[in-house]
């Protein structure tokens, strides 16, 4: 999993009825966009350092240097 800072990070729980949370990516951790990520949630603005595991997709930005949305 790689991104970029202003990617969106999406969690979409594997579990029935559990919220999907997304938010954006504030700061890259890991080498060349290697996780952890500081994520800004979009439901309560604070802030999270994320470790993604598979319920996790990148939805990547051109202005954040990418050209299309991937895993």
């Amino acid at each position: 999993m790689q991104a970029a800072v202003g990617d969106r990070l999406v969690i979409r729980r594997l579990s029935a009825g559990a919220p999907v949370r997304d938010g954006r990516i504030i700061e890259v951790h890991g080498d060349d966009g290697a996780p952890p990520y500081l994520v800004e949630w979009s439901d309560d603005g604070k802030l999270g350092l994320v470790f993604p595991n598979e319920e996790a997709v990148i939805e990547h930005f051109p202005a954040a240097g990418h050209d299309q949305a991937s895993k």
